[in-house]
């Protein structure tokens, strides 16, 4: 069984199921991520799910005010991601028309959105071929091709 096989086996048996991997809507996608960027799912599943039911669009997030979008993020701490999140539901609606990029070379030019969100939302949302690396990708690979030293990433 080929690496790729071996790890598809094991996301199917171990999944989690959860509701932003049921769409390919990539505003809902970059939403998760934003909330989940240093929160465990436990603690931002509550979240994620107050913020999509009180900002079902973009254009809901962009026109809320500021402080109703850092009451809603209150809990999470490192508030500039409610603040960065806030600014890029305006900026997708002012140069994007409301409709959430998709691809990573337009997600990576949005405010708070480095190469991992923009590679997680397009991956997710489009199947575009971005790679998405982070420590667990990390993890996962240094366990299975057995390296004895630290992976920096």
């Amino acid at each position: 069984m080929t690496f790729s096989n071996r790890l598809i086996s094991w996301y199917l048996e171990n999944r989690r199921e959860l509701p932003w991997r049921n769409t390919t809507d990539p505003y809902v996608i970059w939403l998760s991520e934003i909330i989940l960027q240093q929160t465990r799912v436990v603690q931002g599943l509550p979240y994620f799910e107050a913020f999509v039911s009180e900002f079902p669009t973009v254009f809901d997030l962009a026109q809320a005010q500021e402080e109703q979008v850092l009451k809603l993020w209150q809990g999470l701490g490192y508030y500039s991601r409610a603040r960065n999140l806030h600014q890029t539901a305006q900026q997708v609606v002012v140069e994007f028309g409301g409709v959430f990029p998709s691809t990573y070379n337009a997600l990576i030019s949005l405010k708070g959105i480095g190469p991992y969100t923009a590679a997680a939302v397009a991956s997710f949302s489009s199947n575009e071929a971005v790679p998405v690396v982070d420590g667990n990708v990390y993890r996962v690979l240094s366990r299975f091709f057995c390296f004895e030293n630290h992976i920096n990433y």
